[in-house]
């Protein structure tokens, strides 16, 4: 199943957090500063969901999630951080890209599926790669476009 996720070249940024905390702190930022959703709702629930575990999916990646009823289709931001940070992931190895995801509130199945679509896109070694290497924010950005699923402002 395709995902139709919201992403716009504001949500992809660069970052310089120094532990998980931050890293929750600055996703949730970058989706009230580009999408207009409340930070504050957007950390709280986006730590709910760390209390359940991490969302450190291994091989440097993270993918922070929550639902909100303040979105109408899975939405997603994207950093790059800086120095890698621990995020207690299963394999260890330090984060460097952080998918946060936020999905609708009763979009149970999409929400999975978006979840999905990421783990599928960092298993790709190129992808990942091709993530790891953009120098800047634009190059990110049109590295998802181009190479991900249907992509929407």
């Amino acid at each position: 199943m395709n995902v139709n996720f919201k992403l716009v070249p504001e949500a992809v940024a660069f970052a310089r957090p120094e532990n998980a905390h931050q890293i929750l702190t600055q996703v949730s930022a970058l989706f009230s500063n580009v999408y207009g959703l409340d930070s504050d709702a957007v950390f709280e629930g986006l730590e709910q969901r760390e209390a359940l575990g991490s969302t450190g999916f291994g091989r440097g990646v993270a993918i922070p999630h929550c639902r909100s009823a303040a979105v109408n289709r899975p939405t997603m931001a994207l950093l790059k951080l800086e120095q890698p940070v621990d995020f207690k992931s299963a394999d260890g190895i330090p984060v460097s890209l952080v998918f946060g995801l936020v999905s609708p509130e009763n979009a149970g199945a999409t929400h999975l599926h978006a979840l999905a679509a990421i783990s599928r896109l960092v298993r790709d070694e190129t992808m990942l790669a091709r993530l790891n290497d953009a120098a800047d924010s634009e190059a990110m950005f049109a590295v998802l476009t181009n190479q991900f699923l249907r992509v929407a402002a």
